[in-house]
């Protein structure tokens, strides 16, 4: 179901305009594919069952995203107790999270979910200012509006105000005023729920490695001048910063198949438009893997400086 449900995702993807990167077979893993189309970004994560995301594949999700400019999204069949329904936004540990069927309206047809599943059931964000204009053309008072709904009127005042509504409200308030009173839902703007544990999205993603190359590597970048976000489930070790640029760093400590890493980096670097460095202990027979630039550590030490670096990578 996991494979057919991301071989689907990814066809709505390209159907709407996105560049998809090659799968991420590599586990552990924080995303299956990076996606883009003009300037947005997404790290797509594929689950049968959308309540198995993890904290700390959420968390490293949330960071990766954040360093590349890039959104986070879930695409699932069900929770622990349902099936996700078409046309509602579910939100688990900070990262939003739809069906294929959302999805494809969402990014195909560029309509975007009405509802939200929110703490105790389903809900709709309210057009306050449609919702007073309609009220006083109509001469309807707080207190009357109250009544035909069956809530209070300092909640019918809330309303008007911005705040959010049960899909039961929602939508007797389209059947008393008509249509345009329940707002599209913001997909990569819903912020944490209560219930969301937040994370740094600026922190490490891991710890700082037991390896002692790998420990050498890192110290190195930060000695010429970048930031250096470790990572735990990514085909990369690190993302290294430094300014606007980011660059996808892995290390030989991470695994032996370095040529399987390297493309799979190559082709995310390419999507995500940013430079991929593989970091390697013995000099490499060749400059490059595709696109991601190979480097001896020894070379490492010789760098003049990040610009240096980047122009190596580059070249």
């Amino acid at each position: 179901m996991r494979k057919q449900l991301l071989e689907d995702a990814t066809r709505t993807l390209r159907q709407s305009g996105f560049v998809v990167s090659d799968t991420c077979n590599i586990r552990p893993k924080s995303f299956d594919v990076v996606a883009r189309r003009g300037e947005i970004v997404l790290l797509l994560k594929v689950l049968v069952n959308i309540d198995g995301l993890d904290a700390e594949t959420a968390t490293e999700m949330k960071a990766l995203s954040s360093h590349l400019g890039a959104e986070s999204l879930v695409v699932g069949i069900k929770t622990r107790d349902h099936e996700l329904e078409d046309g509602v936004l579910y939100l688990r540990r900070g990262v939003p999270a739809m069906s294929h069927g959302t999805a494809r309206d969402y990014f195909v047809e560029g309509v975007p979910p009405l509802v939200y599943m929110g703490s105790g059931g389903l809900y709709v964000s309210i057009d306050g200012d449609f919702l007073e204009d309609a009220r006083d053309d109509e001469d309807m008072s707080l207190g009357r509006v109250a009544d035909e709904l069956g809530v209070s009127r300092r909640a019918v005042s809330k309303y008007e105000d911005g705040m959010d509504a049960t899909l039961e409200v929602g939508l007797r308030l389209e059947e008393i005023f008509g249509e345009g009173l329940i707002s599209p839902v913001e997909v990569f703007d819903e912020g944490e729920s209560e219930s969301d544990e937040k994370g740094d999205e600026n922190a490490a993603t891991a710890s700082e490695p037991e390896d002692e190359t790998e420990r050498r590597v890192f110290a190195i970048l930060r000695n010429v001048g970048f930031d250096v976000v470790t990572t735990s489930r990514a085909p990369f070790r690190a993302l290294s910063r430094e300014s606007d640029e980011t660059v996808l760093t892995g290390t030989e400590a991470r695994g032996t198949d370095i040529v399987k890493r390297a493309r799979l980096m190559s082709s995310i670097s390419d999507v995500a438009r940013t430079p991929s460095v593989y970091v390697v202990e013995d000099k490499p027979a060749r400059d490059s893997i595709e696109d991601t630039a190979l480097v001896e550590v020894e070379d490492l030490e010789d760098v003049d400086g990040s610009e240096d670096l980047l122009s190596r990578i580059e070249s």
